[in-house]
């Protein structure tokens, strides 16, 4: 029925308003749908996205780090690790740090082929060995290490081979940008990133340390190059076995550098030889020769049993308990105390020391920390060699460096009591940074500041005038002495095999950093005439490293040289009384 036949008359503009307003209605309507549809689809494409995102990179993750049809789950994430803080030197130039790498392994039940897989994983990685991968997955064991801590290439490479049964592992690889250069400090990591040696087994025992994200250590990078750069020149120019070489700062006891040859890249630990694992700074103990009479002289000067200008007969040798103690290079006549020290005497030193008395040497030693091992950071610390009963013998012998052994830090620590006016120092390899109680340092003095400054006296005159004088380097002034100590082979003592030495200390107006060098069993050559002793070869090697190190220590060259010479010596002693 239409509107029509029903007898209604209305007028036609008013059927078209409301079926435009019917309309409008209905369009409003069906646009909200629309718009909340296009917002809901919206909604979902971007959860879509994300599910997308996540399941990508799952599969990436898969793809690089677990092979095909291997049925394994992935063990373990770099965060499981051991993460361990980076080391820098003093400067902040890194030493040691931590990078995420990958290992591989296999379940040997899933390995297709083991002959061909083993041929073909050494073709790709030459770090193993053909049999001894088909040794492996012939025990059919569900996991298997092949490899650990490979490079990113590696990983490429094999993950690229498809074996089934192959998987990767995330690890962390401890980075030593710098190698073999500061070894023996740093030391190095087993493949489960836990310190073995060195600083890196030393913060293991710190909470402290291993919360932070950096510690900084006590070394200059650069002087730690230019050291260990000389003295491998020097070994190869004497022919040594080994050397070592150790710079400290004489009024806080931080160690500048430490160098130990031969010495090991710790990036790689398995491999260097045992050798080259020891530390002949730290842990070795040696008779240091003559270098002992510098105790012995401040000992004299300190207990008043010995001034400048007395003199010792060392015109011949002297007899002592049955030994004979004779000079090196004999002067024949009576000595002043300076001409002992410069000239080396052992029979003049021996003097001095019967003056003092043996315990009053062995208290003086002990007080100077030469009679107990060293405390310091590296856990390498090798304990000192001492005489089980102390006799008049034992304190002769030991006046001149014979019948004692320390190790070279423990000589560094005791030789800058003598230039530093005087106060015991602790040596330490890590900056700003509260030690435990047995490596606080005391500010304690142990000889007088004139004691002090006469063997800094004494010790300008070695270089200018007696054994140490190829030491002397142009621009800067060094004060420094001699240690030549014939080896023990087969329990005896070897004339040909030599210990040399040189300790020094600059700028010698004001020391403020002392050096040890040390070349085990050097060979004279045509350059030294023959001679093999410390004056011809510690000596110049010392003299090279100071021009070198200077600049870098910030230390300006001087055109003049401070006055020198035994009036000079006394003078200076005679005020500082």
């Amino acid at each position: 029925m239409s509107w029509r036949s029903s007898g209604y008359s209305l007028p036609r503009d008013t059927f078209i308003g409301q079926d435009m307003a019917m309309w409008s209605g209905t369009a409003h309507a069906h646009g909200q749908v629309i718009a909340g549809g296009h917002r809901r689809l919206a909604i979902m494409a971007g959860l879509f996205g994300l599910a997308f995102a996540a399941l990508s990179g799952r599969l990436v993750d898969v793809a690089l780090l677990d092979a095909p049809d291997s049925g394994l789950r992935q063990i373990g994430t770099a965060q499981d690790k051991i993460r361990r803080p980076n080391l820098t030197d003093r400067y902040g130039r890194l030493l040691a740090t931590d990078l995420v790498t990958v290992s591989l392994y296999a379940n040997a039940t899933q390995v297709p082929d083991i002959d061909v897989v083993a041929s073909r994983l050494t073709a790709t990685l030459p770090i193993l060995e053909e049999n001894d991968v088909r040794v492996r997955l012939e025990t059919q064991r569900p996991f298997i290490w092949l490899a650990r801590k490979l490079t990113p290439a590696q990983h490429y490479k094999t993950h690229n081979l498809g074996i089934p049964g192959l998987g990767f592992v995330k690890e962390i690889k401890r980075v030593y940008p710098s190698g073999p250069v500061a070894s023996h400090v740093l030391g190095y990591v087993d493949v489960d990133n836990k310190g073995i040696a060195g600083i890196e087994k030393y913060i293991d025992t710190r909470d402290d340390m291993n919360s932070g994200s950096s510690v900084a250590l006590t070394l200059d990078l650069a002087v730690q190059h230019v050291v260990r750069d000389e003295l491998k020149k020097a070994m190869e120019e004497f022919r040594s076995s080994g050397a070592m070489g150790l710079l400290m700062d004489v009024h806080n006891g931080e160690i500048i550098a430490m160098v130990s040859l031969p010495d090991f890249d710790p990036n790689n630990p398995n491999k260097f030889s045992d050798g080259a694992r020891f530390n002949r700074a730290t842990l070795g103990v040696y008779e240091m020769g003559s270098t002992f009479k510098a105790f012995t002289t401040a000992i004299a000067l300190e207990a008043g049993t010995a001034k400048l200008t007395d003199k010792y007969d060392a015109t011949e040798p002297i007899y002592v308990s049955g030994y004979a103690i004779r000079d090196f290079h004999p002067e024949k006549r009576w000595l002043t105390v300076p001409e002992v020290f410069i000239h080396s005497s052992n029979i003049g030193t021996a003097r001095m020391i019967m003056d003092v008395g043996s315990n009053n040497h062995q208290t003086f030693l002990k007080r100077l920390g030469l009679l107990n091992p060293l405390h310091v950071e590296l856990p390498e610390v090798g304990a000192p060699l001492i005489p089980k009963r102390w006799r008049t013998i034992n304190s002769v012998t030991i006046s001149y460096g014979y019948g004692m052994a320390v190790s070279p830090l423990q000589l560094m620590s005791s030789m800058a009591v003598l230039v530093n006016g005087g106060f015991r120092v602790q040596p330490t390899f890590v900056r700003e940074r509260d030690q435990p109680q047995e490596l606080a340092g005391e500010w304690v003095r142990i000889v007088s500041r004139h004691t002090s400054e006469a063997l800094q006296s004494l010790m300008k005159m070695v270089v200018e005038q007696g054994t140490g004088r190829q030491a002397a380097t142009l621009g800067y002034s060094v004060i420094g002495k001699t240690g030549t100590a014939e080896k023990v082979v087969n329990g005896r003592y070897e004339e040909r095999q030599l210990l040399t030495s040189f300790f020094s200390a600059f700028p010698a107006e004001a020391p403020r950093y002392g050096m040890l060098i040390l070349l085990d069993d050097p060979h004279g050559n045509e350059s030294t005439y023959g001679f093999a002793t410390a004056g011809w070869t510690a000596a110049p090697v010392t003299g090279r490293i100071v021009a070198r190190i200077a600049p870098l220590l910030g230390l300006r060259p001087k055109d003049q040289q401070a006055p020198s010479g035994l009036e000079a010596i006394a003078v200076s002693y005679a005020r500082s009384r």
